[in-house]
């Protein structure tokens, strides 16, 4: 396997001890994809945990390398590295990280010494487990504040870890490992319909930010049924003037109006935005898409607008063309 030159510092896996606290009935861990919050719950009490992260595949495995999971020292977790065959002694070995200071390499499956410890899908898999210190979880929300995609770098032998930019490639590099700690997907939504709504409920599940522009739209009070993380009740021109977008970013337009879809679109195409869509028939994108066309956009500028919005699933109410448009953004989605 690649990297497989361990130092002295790092300890093989060689049992698969249960979870100290006994191991949870139903695994609500694994539905946290996004380990900051906790992570940042846990350093304002005061509580310390160790990251494992699944550093090397081989084969087949239910998670991509990069998958994490935490550990606190009371022995609550957030987060998997597998579909639940590794977790129990991945904690097990987590708490041993946080009493003694070493950094752990742990090795599962076909091939391994952890003879015990077998993955359904026949595949092998490596994880790093260490400790971090107080101060990570406030690095990683500056960066995810100033939408800027992080280099987590991990020392193999002392578990130390230190932050570069995103210009260092990830992976697995001799005594250490690099992470890109990616800014979240933003859906900038441009309307106020029963969809937009939908939206603003869907999408922070798959951990999507949401930006809301509706021009003269009320202002957002404690009864609003959703609220997104930004809202600008402005005009569209100025809501759009100072709006940042960046490859990270999807721009849908549910405005139904002809003018303002054509406003946003116009912004949009121009913007680094990764998705484009808007709402509306077959009829009304043609017409759309000839008016955009006669804004001078060619064909390749054109190709990036999703209209009729959303995955054609046959979609009918506000939930599901929501969802229709959740699964677009996921299958679009880019990783830089």
């Amino acid at each position: 396997m690649a990297g497989s030159n361990e130092t002295a510092a790092i300890t093989v896996a060689a049992a698969a001890p249960t979870h100290p606290g006994g191991w949870p009935a139903w695994p609500a861990y694994a539905l946290i994809d996004d380990l900051l919050p906790t992570l940042e719950r846990w350093s304002a009490s005061g509580r310390r945990y160790a990251l494992a992260t699944l550093i090397d595949v081989v084969g087949s495995s239910p998670r991509p390398v990069g998958s994490e999971m935490a550990v606190s020292e009371s022995g609550d977790m957030v987060g998997y590295v597998s579909g639940g065959c590794v977790e129990a002694a991945v904690a097990a070995e987590a708490l041993a990280v946080l009493a003694d200071g070493k950094p752990r390499l742990l090795d599962y499956g076909a091939g391994s010494p952890v003879l015990d410890v077998q993955l359904s899908c026949g595949g092998r898999i490596r994880i790093l487990v260490r400790a971090v210190g107080a101060d990570y979880a406030a690095r990683l929300r500056r960066a995810r504040n100033e939408r800027q995609t992080l280099a987590v770098i991990t020392d193999l032998q002392s578990g130390a870890v230190t932050f570069d930019d995103a210009r260092i490639e990830a992976g697995l590099q001799a005594q250490r490992y690099v992470r890109h700690q990616l800014t979240p997907l933003r859906l900038i939504l441009v309307g106020g319909d029963p969809i937009v709504l939908a939206l603003l409920q869907l999408a922070p599940i798959f951990g999507i930010e949401t930006v809301l522009l509706r021009p003269r739209g009320p202002e957002v009070a404690d009864d609003a049924p959703y609220e997104p993380q930004l809202y600008d009740r402005r005009g569209i021109d100025a809501a759009l003037a100072d709006l940042h977008v960046d490859s990270r970013c999807a721009i849908y337009t549910l405005s139904h109006d002809a003018d303002t879809d054509h406003a946003v679109l116009t912004a949009a195409l121009r913007s680094k935005a990764y998705c484009i869509g808007a709402l509306g028939s077959r009829r009304k994108a043609q017409t759309r898409i000839e008016r955009l066309r006669g804004e001078g956009f060619d064909e390749a500028a054109l190709a990036r607008l999703r209209t009729p919005a959303g995955l054609n699933i046959g979609a009918r109410t506000p939930q599901e063309i929501a969802l229709s448009i959740v699964g677009e953004l996921i299958a679009e989605r880019r990783a830089d």
